[in-house]
């Protein structure tokens, strides 16, 4: 009986790019297996934060969405659709092993660097009140400062994390993390944003602080950038406004203090319990960016004391959670990340809150995944599905 012997044939599915298919879709299904309380009460805390945004968002944008287009849902649309890239962008970088994206930190800080030097381009960047800072067409607008945030955090963790050895050697850490911070900053307030950039520097100094570099290098650069963060401040007749306004929003009310003094009366007007879902009279074309940079004020007033005393909550329970995650990070890598997207997104919460209520200058810096806003959201809510993948695998 002859017997017929085939050479170079293969079984379906051993080809090498099956193989690694197979193996990435096992290794997805038992990433999404891994569900620790740390990481469920931090999933749960985003999505209510999202809820939250979407509702107020909602509420503060009728009047003008309805005045400029026709429709009270405009705005709210729009929020609904960036929230739902916002959620498979969670969903993706929950469940891809966090260590992955170390292979392409080099190749994204590029890309975020070409994007910083095409929106500077006239014609190219959008301008929009006097900054040049959104690339894009029509409605369908991203801030290449969002794509830098989340690249230049990628890029000082694996850093620090590679040359954990060399932290005595500033020219071997410092030198390359700083002078990479230094292009994108500088790119950054060419548009201008220096919001942006006080984000960048905060996600830069806490790789730095968690990371282990000597006190005595944390206190030349802390006091050369605040020095540097105060001329810049004074240095241009807007920011400098900003500043005087500050000090005292009311002598001026009915102009630079305008947008501070209506955010503060909505805030009043809001008592315990606020006025009601919906209620509100600041968002009648009282107060400026009400569903952006200054929705912390209908919440207050239309929700109350108790609305934005909620909000604050989730906000320390993201800290707290992040900062658990951080301690508990199966490597320095994962420690450095969670560190820096803990401190970006409550850093940038404080930022907000606190120039909505008068405790700090004005700012253009929206409420992490509560205000009106694309990039932003997207952006803030892939860096959470980075600290969600490192809970997923945290030391017990």
């Amino acid at each position: 009986m002859a017997t017929r012997i085939e050479t170079g044939v293969r079984r379906p599915g051993s080809s090498p790019v099956a193989r690694r298919i197979a193996t990435a879709r096992r290794a997805w299904t038992k990433s999404g297996h891994a569900r620790p309380p740390t990481y469920l009460l931090l999933v749960a805390t985003i999505a209510v934060l999202n809820v939250v945004g979407l509702v107020m968002v909602l509420s503060a944008s009728s009047v003008q969405s309805l005045s400029n287009y026709g429709s009270a849902w405009f705005f709210f649309e729009r929020q609904l659709l960036w929230c739902t890239l916002g959620v498979v962008a969670f969903v993706v970088l929950a469940r891809v092993d966090y260590r992955n994206w170390r292979k392409i930190v080099t190749p994204l800080l590029i890309v975020s660097v070409v994007l910083l030097l095409l929106v500077l381009v006239p014609g190219v960047g959008i301008m929009v009140s006097g900054s040049r800072r959104w690339l894009g067409f029509g409605s369908i607008r991203i801030q290449p400062s969002e794509v830098a945030k989340l690249a230049l955090l990628l890029y000082c963790a694996d850093v620090m994390a590679r040359r954990e050895k060399d932290l005595h050697d500033w020219r071997l850490v410092l030198r390359p993390v700083l002078v990479v911070f230094a292009g994108v900053a500088l790119l950054v307030m060419k548009e201008p944003d220096m919001d942006s950039t006080i984000v960048l520097a905060l996600i830069v100094g806490t790789a730095l602080i968690v990371g282990g570099i000597r006190a005595k290098h944390l206190m030349v650069i802390g006091s050369t950038g605040l020095g540097l963060a105060a001329v810049l401040a004074i240095a241009e007749p807007y920011r400098r406004a900003r500043v005087f306004t500050f000090l005292d929003p009311l002598a001026d009310k009915s102009n630079a203090g305008y947008q501070i003094t209506q955010s503060l009366i909505a805030l009043g007007s809001g008592g315990w319990t606020g006025v009601g879902l919906g209620a509100s009279r600041a968002k009648w074309m009282f107060l400026p960016n009400a569903h952006t940079d200054f929705i912390f004020a209908i919440i207050g007033e239309e929700l109350g004391l108790v609305g934005c005393l909620i909000v604050i909550g989730l906000f320390l329970a993201f800290a707290v959670l992040g900062t658990r995650v951080a301690m508990h990070a199966p490597d320095r890598f994962g420690m450095l990340l969670a560190a820096g997207v803990t401190v970006w997104v409550v850093g940038q919460a404080v930022i907000n809150i606190g120039a909505v209520i008068g405790l700090l200058p004005v700012s253009g810096i929206p409420l992490p995944f509560v205000s009106f806003g694309g990039s932003a959201l997207l952006f803030t809510m892939a860096a959470a599905g980075l600290l969600a993948n490192v809970a997923r695998q945290e030391r017990t």
